[in-house]
């Protein structure tokens, strides 16, 4: 048992593990590294240590520094959070070596489902279709995946073997093109997850992203939280999620079908605390294996409103070795939620990141509307992290009254400061097609073209009337912004119209 846990991470997640264990009861712990001083997650918990410089590597990457924080705080506990180390075997066992809970599954099953390959072949044994790739354990070299592209077919995917969330992931339509993605890819992966190693994945065309969240105790019980939709993606990053999906609908068999599958997949390597495993399903419903994430999503906010569960909370319990305190009879969806991601990323300039303080935030409100955030006026948004700055979630009692609640949330959310990526959800609310639900995995690189694209399309007499849709939204967006900095305070000790008069009177 445990009253006190460190939070190995930073941002949003890091907040919102922190308000789960005030809940509880329980002490918090954070770290920080130097960009992140100042970080709202530092200013929430109990106490806070310094871990590093700003790069991941000198600082979250770095769990022989955590591990020791923990020890030293009297914290009996370690949550991962996401991405950083949450799905690294080794971090998990050290942990556990030293004395304390690991607030996520066994090193075992990371090991098994966290590796990507070795997950494919794990679930395979299970009688779980895969999605045709390599099959190797282990790390393969450039020359053996050279080799190997052509058995498997273009176009094909590399992805990073640890971690998630499109980091480490190139698309490559020919062998030619594909020494140079190696090489990124394992760059980037290296960068993010500490492992530079890669494996390939045949890509499914036409194809949906639905993931299925799963909980399971040390008891041997094992249950699913419903879907998630995520094919709304750029450069296999999400960017907007739902549940339920729409794709699945109202066929409620082939929910459970999928449901059991997922368990399955949890059980095959004696699973424990949260996970999640996702799909790829094509137009016919034929559904692949894709990968396992041994960690919570940064979706996870929408199954909390459909299902009512506190996925978070019940993490923590099941490390506390308590038993799941739901049946798999008594999960059953309510209403439909959304979730945005708001990302400090200029839209209209190739979704660059975009760096700078945060001079001004307004924050929708109602029924309905959950906000997960780690910014705050004031926060500096650095280039060293992912560009997330928070999760807007709304909740309605069908989809219909979700997308008109989250038109509302968005056109109220204002970020000055900061470039962000609300103009590109406002759009996607309007799209016809994705109110229809009639979207896959390249729906955004397909439909939503960049500002710069439109402008070129427009000098060909092309695309004019979506053009001017997009300038009335940037100048309607960019007049906003000069509205909001208009209303800031004064430096000044006294209001501008109060220096009028002042003004005034020295003219008489």
């Amino acid at each position: 048992m445990f009253n006190k846990v460190l939070i190995a991470n930073r941002g949003e997640i890091a907040v919102r593990i922190i308000r789960a264990c005030r809940e509880l009861g329980l002490q918090t712990v954070a770290v920080f590294s130097d960009a992140d001083r100042q970080a709202l997650h530092v200013r929430y918990a109990d106490e806070a240590y310094r871990l590093g410089p700003a790069p991941a590597r000198d600082s979250y990457l770095r769990g022989d520094k955590i591990i020791k924080v923990a020890l030293e705080s009297g914290a009996g506990a370690i949550h991962p959070g996401y991405g950083f180390l949450a799905e690294r075997a080794d971090f998990a066992e050290q942990a556990m070596a030293a004395g304390l809970i690991f607030i996520g599954p066994r090193p075992s099953s990371i090991a098994a489902m966290g590796d990507k390959a070795v997950a494919r072949q794990t679930v395979a044994r299970a009688g779980i279709p895969v999605v045709p790739g390599t099959e190797g354990e282990g790390a393969l070299r450039d020359d053996e995946l050279l080799a190997l592209a052509p058995q498997i077919g273009f176009p094909l995917l590399i992805k990073a073997t640890a971690g998630g969330g499109g980091k480490g992931m190139r698309e490559v339509n020919s062998l030619e093109e594909m020494p140079a993605l190696l090489t990124a890819a394992r760059r980037e992966a290296e960068a993010s997850f500490g492992d530079g190693n890669v494996y390939l994945e045949k890509l499914i065309e036409d194809a949906r992203h639905i993931e299925v969240q799963i909980l399971a105790d040390g008891m041997g019980n094992v249950i699913h939280l419903l879907e998630r939709e995520c094919s709304i993606q750029r450069r296999h990053q999400k960017l907007l999620e739902e549940a339920p999906s729409p794709f699945i609908g109202d066929d409620d068999a082939f929910r459970q079908e999928l449901g059991a599958v997922a368990v399955r997949a949890a059980q095959a390597v004696h699973y424990e605390n949260a996970g999640t495993i996702e799909f790829l399903v094509d137009k016919e419903k034929k559904y692949y294996f894709l990968e396992m994430n041994t960690r919570l999503q940064v979706e996870h906010p929408v199954t909390e409103l459909v299902t009512g569960i506190d996925i978070v909370k019940e993490q923590i319990r099941i490390a506390r070795g308590r038993q799941l305190r739901y049946t798999q009879d008594q999960v059953h969806p309510n209403g439909w939620a959304i979730e945005c991601r708001i990302n400090a990323e200029d839209p209209y300039n190739n979704f660059i990141p975009s760096t700078g303080r945060i001079t001004h935030t307004l924050l929708p409100t109602g029924p309905g509307i959950r906000v997960d955030t780690g910014v705050y006026i004031g926060f500096e948004v650095s280039p060293y992290y992912d560009s997330l700055i928070s999760k807007l979630v709304v909740w309605g009692e069908t989809r219909g009254a979700a997308i008109l609640r989250m038109r509302r949330a968005l056109e109220e959310y204002k970020i000055i400061g900061v470039r962000t990526n609300i103009p590109f959800h406002q759009r996607l609310m309007d799209s016809h097609r994705f109110m229809g639900g009639q979207y896959d995995t390249r729906f955004v690189e397909e439909r939503f073209k960049s500002f710069e694209a439109l402008s070129a399309a427009a000098e060909d007499g092309e695309d004019q009337p979506e053009l001017a849709a997009l300038i009335a939204a940037l100048v309607a967006h960019q007049q906003t912004q000069r509205a909001t900095h208009v209303i800031q305070r004064s430096k000044r000790d006294a209001s501008n119209w109060k220096w009028l008069g002042r003004w005034e009177r020295m003219q008489r």
